[in-house]
């Protein structure tokens, strides 16, 4: 038996102390322990035919010390690493020190390697020989960080790997000369585009530029092992320089960028389909790699990205998510999706000062070990250049590395030196390995500097003039790798200069042949056929929809349902017995609009805060047994189904879960994917990603969203923080049909506008933002009949039915959205005011302007035109509609307002004063207004409080 091959490291010296304290005391360890030592002193075990003679018992707090030593190499060697390029010192931690255990060189040649463990004590002569490689492998220019890892497998397979070297030369062998080249490529790119264009922003990768060959190791390696789908976000740093080399995106079509010529061309076909474009940092590109047997076998896909710097982490997250869901689940067209880890792998670029800094790193982190979200492990790289624009790491960090975040979340981290080549490629290969055999994250620490200011134009010797001083003098990788490459005899003194000038005749040739013809640097992206939305056919066979939802009422033989369930069961049955009494409530709509989107093939994905069941208790997509908690979700379990459906409850995160969503939805676009936050008001932390992906992202990116968003909408006292999905933000945000907007008030409005956005999916695909219903959701108002689900359509704007029956009646003619129109028509004053007629716009954006019209002109006699909303003035819809109303009333009719005055808070804090001031509005409805109000031209206010 070999104790010390088992124990080694912390567990090693465990054992010898227990020995030790055995041979003075017996009595002072456990009976099991004093058995075992009596037969198996671990004296004896130091005794090896490799291995120098036996280390007597007086020398045991040596090999103690011997051990702990290991083991501080092994956990704080990255301390005393060379992991700065530009030479500043390592902290260093006092554990790494021979003296800190009491040993000397003298003490460490006599003892054997075997107490050291692992591969290396494997083949080293001594102690004091293993000690040396070890720091040779743990303190020099790769720093291991794992120690903070609990996985022990995890720990042991790291080490083995670190330790044996089986993922660096000459062991995992390299072409250097290619290496050269490619340094070349990336450094001479640089340089010409300074040249030929000085001033101009880049955001130059100078000072990281073995990121391009370390992402091309990622590369080959994830596609030698199976991965076929590569998906990468980064920020702004660089992205050039990966997208010419890593992405193969043209020269010509950069350089043709910098040039940045007025094609009228260009511009008219961007104003066909709202198209801006963005700059050349932030766009993205795609590129296939031939395989050996199939015309592709890696796809390799850049996300563009906003200067939001760290916000494409969630974007790429779920865009991995997407492309490893299977179309098809393994058991059959429908159910639960699967997801296959080893389809995709998204690749992430940080900056140093926003992994830190930005919360959406955290949040994105966090959703790693997320069922459903995991991606199978994602690769960050940290491209370190040591400072923020002008602030150093003191000022943006409270951590000694800017990877530390990535600790909290159990996430191996590599600390490397970016003027080391070798110990950079070996970083990529043992970054893929540990993802593909653990299917977790792994973290890079490219710890380099950057040559040039924060932009081309952007002088940082204002800031640091000590620190600019070191880099001016400081040699490029290139020009290291080339003097290490010539100093070793591996290439001719005059071949690195012979590539630097191969590189820019290549490009000064491709620049000078540039030619700027019309329909350059145009969009790609084609309007929607005309009238894809109007025309659309949202209607079901009422046979149809009574077969889906008794199939949804079927619960397993051996399931027990939550008796408080039983009611909501009986209502959806009674829709089947009476297809024409209104006992359709908003969430069973919704069950069969997804029951028949599935039935159709689309394939869905709804998550949110609490959507399985739901904040208001209305969903009940998923149900529990009440006895031992087994889930059963129905959808999931639908026999006309021909497509997955899959529903998650989200983390407590807006901002990266609306982007993962975003993500998932642009890489698979034939999916409806649903987002719901838990109140309204939620999607205010989510403004980065609503403004800068969701209602954006078709004119900068010509990418093409179809993203739902659920926000919870409505006034019932509730406070500040429970009333408002901010619809004002939204139909801000609103033009060039870049979304739709909906605040409609029925459950067969809803289920024909969920049929809708999916049917349109592959012919007119948009965002839809919901303002959905909360006292609404189970209200007798809001309820439909089963035949109005099948017979029905999705209808922009609801009329009257009471004042359409007599129109010419009519003198006050109220457009209102949302829950509001319930007050209203609930109102005892609704009988009294037959004169008064209120009309529903139920879609918002794009604005129903011909509805509306009709509407206007069937109740031509109405002296009082008025918009009524329960919102602020300067919220809500008000602002919005205004001047379409107001273009609309060409006949000098005036148009008022009627509802809350302009507020900073969104709503009352208490649920009284909110009575008061709703039940004025309500009033004010039905009231005449004064003589010289109507006669005004222009819009009057009139508000329950000034």
């Amino acid at each position: 038996m070999s104790l010390l091959a088992d124990f080694y490291g912390p567990n090693a010296a465990y054992v010898l102390d227990l020995y030790e304290r055995f041979r003075q005391d017996p009595g002072s360890v456990d009976p099991a322990t004093r058995a075992y030592f009596e037969r198996h002193p671990p004296v004896e075990l130091l005794e090896s035919a490799e291995a120098p003679p036996p280390v007597p018992s007086a020398a045991l707090d040596k090999v103690a010390g011997l051990v702990n030593l290991a083991n501080a190499i092994r956990e704080y060697g990255h301390l005393a690493a060379q992991l700065d390029p530009l030479g500043s010192p390592p902290p260093g931690d006092p554990s790494l020190e021979l003296a800190y255990h009491h040993l000397t060189e003298e003490d460490l040649r006599a003892l054997p390697p075997g107490p050291v463990g692992g591969p290396i004590a494997r083949r080293a002569a001594t102690a004091w020989d293993a000690i040396q490689q070890l720091r040779e492998v743990y303190c020099r220019h790769i720093g291991y960080d794992y120690d903070h890892l609990r996985n022990a497998e995890e720990r042991e397979w790291l080490r083995e790997a670190a330790e044996s070297g089986r993922f660096r030369p000459p062991a995992d062998p390299i072409n250097p000369t290619a290496l050269l080249e490619r340094l070349t490529q990336v450094e001479v790119f640089e340089q010409f585009l300074q040249r030929t264009f000085p001033g101009k922003t880049r955001f130059s990768i100078e000072g990281l530029d073995m990121m391009v060959p370390l992402l091309d190791e990622i590369v080959g390696e994830a596609a030698e092992s199976g991965i076929y789908t590569i998906l990468m976000g980064m920020a702004h740093r660089g992205r050039l320089n990966v997208l010419a080399h890593v992405l193969n995106k043209p020269y010509s079509q950069i350089l043709l960028e910098f040039k940045d010529p007025v094609l009228s061309s260009a511009m008219e076909a961007g104003n066909d389909v709202g198209w801006t474009g963005d700059v050349k940092y932030h766009t993205g590109a795609r590129r296939s790699l031939p395989g050996d047997a199939n015309p592709v076998a890696v796809t390799v896909s850049m996300a563009p990205n906003p200067s939001h710097l760290e916000h494409v982490n969630p974007v790429v997250e779920g865009m991995a998510r997407a492309a490893g869901t299977l179309d098809t689940p393994r058991k059959g067209p429908a159910g639960a999706p699967d997801f296959e880890h080893h389809i995709s792998l998204p690749v992430l670029i940080h900056g140093d000062a926003a992994f830190p800094g930005q919360g959406v790193v955290a949040e994105t982190l966090n959703f790693s070990r997320l069922p459903g979200y995991l991606t199978g492990g994602t690769i960050h790289i940290i491209a370190n250049n040591q400072i923020g624009f002008t602030t150093e790491p003191s000022q943006y960090r409270s951590t000694l590395y800017a990877s530390d975040l990535a600790k909290g979340f159990k996430i191996p981290i590599v600390h490397v030196n970016a003027d080391s080549p070798l110990a950079c490629i070996e970083a990529a290969r043992l970054a893929v390995a540990y993802r593909n055999r653990f299917k977790k994250d792994f973290l890079i620490d490219l710890i380099g500097y950057r040559r040039l200011g924060h932009n081309e134009g952007d002088e940082p010797r204002f800031t640091q003039p000590v620190l600019y001083a070191k880099i001016d003098r400081h040699p490029t990788v290139r020009q290291l790798w080339a003097e290490h490459l010539v100093r070793e005899g591996m290439v001719d003194a005059e071949l690195p200069e012979k590539l630097v000038q191969e590189q820019f005749q290549k490009l000064q040739r491709i620049y000078q042949g540039l030619e700027v013809q019309e329909g350059q640097l145009g969009p790609e992206l084609k309007p929607p056929p005309s009238g894809a939305a109007r025309n659309v056919q949202t209607q079901v066979e009422l046979e149809h929809l009574r077969s889906l939802l008794e199939a949804l009422l079927h619960l397993p033989e051996d399931f027990r349902l939550n008796p408080k369930l039983e009611r909501l069961f009986q209502r959806r049955r009674q829709a089947l017995e009476a297809p024409d009494e209104p006992n359709v409530d908003w969430g069973t709509a919704e069950q069969l609009a997804f029951a028949t989107i599935l039935a159709d093939g689309i394939p869905i994905r709804l998550t949110g805060e609490d959507v399985e069941r739901g904040t208001f208790s209305h969903r009940h997509a998923v149900l529990f047994d009440v006895e031992n908690g087994a889930p059963h979700i129905p959808l999931q379990n639908l026999p006309q189904a021909r497509a997955f459906f899959e529903i998650h409850n989200s983390p407590l995160t807006e901002n990266a879960a609306i982007a993962f969503e975003y993500g998932y939805n642009i890489q698979t676009p034939e999916r409806l994917v649903l987002w719901e936050a838990q109140y309204g008001d939620f999607i205010n932390t989510a403004q980065a990603m609503i403004d800068e992906f969701v209602v954006s992202g078709r004119a900068k990116w010509e990418q093409t969203p179809s993203l739902v968003l659920l926000l919870p909408h409505g006034y019932e006292g509730q406070g500040p923080d429970h009333s408002s999905g901010r619809l004002e933000r939204f139909l801000q945000l609103a033009a060039e049909t870049n979304m739709r907007i909906a605040n409609c008030t029925t459950a067969a409005q809803y289920f024909h506008l969920l049929r809708r956005q999916a049917l349109l999916l592959r012919t007119d695909p948009l965002p839809l933002v919901v303002m959905t219903p909360k006292s609404l959701l189970r209200h007798p108002l809001a309820m439909s009949t089963l035949r109005e689900l099948a017979e029905g359509r999705w209808q922009p704007v609801l009329d009257d039915p009471q004042a359409r029956e007599a129109p010419e009646g009519i003198r006050r003619l109220i457009f209102c959205s949302g829950k509001v129109y319930v007050d209203l028509v609930s109102s005892s004053f609704r009988k009294e005011r037959p004169e008064v007629a209120l009309v529903r716009v139920e879609q918002l954006y794009p604005f129903p302007e011909a509805e509306v019209r009709e509407i206007l002109e069937r109740y031509a006699g109405a002296q009082e035109v008025v918009w009524l909303q329960e919102e602020p003035q300067n919220m809500g819809a008000w602002e919005f509609v205004r001047p379409h109303l107001a273009s609309l009333l060409a006949d000098g009719r005036p148009l008022h307002y009627v509802g809350r005055p302009r507020r900073a808070s969104p709503a009352e804090g208490s649920a009284a004063w909110h009575q008061v001031n709703q039940a004025r509005i309500v009033e004010q409805a039905f009231t005449p207004l004064p003589e010289e109000e109507v006669q005004r031209s222009e819009s009057g206010v009139r508000s329950p409080q000034s």
